[in-house]
């Protein structure tokens, strides 16, 4: 595994890679300490690099960097639901959970369900788990904290500078 610190605006990023791919990125609060030495940055941990800048400049990323996910059939459904949502837009727990069910055939998907799935996404910001919000457009659940999905929406809008 190799890691990487990306000082954000609003606070590190810590992110792991395999070499090949993006296992896994979210802010880390306390500070980091990182066990494994890197001779060169891998490609994947690289781009992840470029996509971060280009979005906390306030613009869409051109590129998604490889990502490797290692989850549950049921996990790894949602959170490739959670990459088709767009840019700036959010959606509810529940209208996820619909998306979920139609995509396993299944009646019905309870939306605590995809909320569990949705707090296990291991690669934050690029698997866009701050576009999902409670089914009154309240800003419920974030692994990184409200006030950090609060700020992540408000520059998706155009309403929070973050960098150049």
């Amino acid at each position: 595994m190799c890691y990487g610190i990306y000082d954000s605006p609003l606070g590190d990023i810590l992110l792991e890679s395999d070499s090949e791919a993006l296992t896994g990125l979210r802010f880390a609060d306390a500070p980091a300490q990182l066990n494994a030495a890197i001779s060169s940055e891998p490609e994947a941990l690289a781009q992840t690099r470029r996509w971060l800048s280009l979005y906390f400049a306030g613009k869409i990323p051109d590129l998604t960097p490889p990502i490797r996910f290692c989850g549950s059939p049921f996990q790894l459904t949602v959170w490739r639901l959670l990459l088709e949502i767009p840019y700036g837009e959010t959606v509810s727990y529940g209208e996820i959970a619909k998306r979920v069910a139609s995509r396993l055939s299944v009646p019905r998907m309870s939306a605590q369900a995809v909320g569990g799935a949705v707090g296990r996404n291991p690669v934050s910001l690029i698997v866009p788990c701050h576009r999902v919000v409670g089914a009154n457009g309240s800003m419920t659940g974030y692994g990184g904290g409200i006030w950090r999905k609060e700020k992540l929406l408000a520059l998706e809008h155009g309403v929070l500078a973050c960098g150049s």
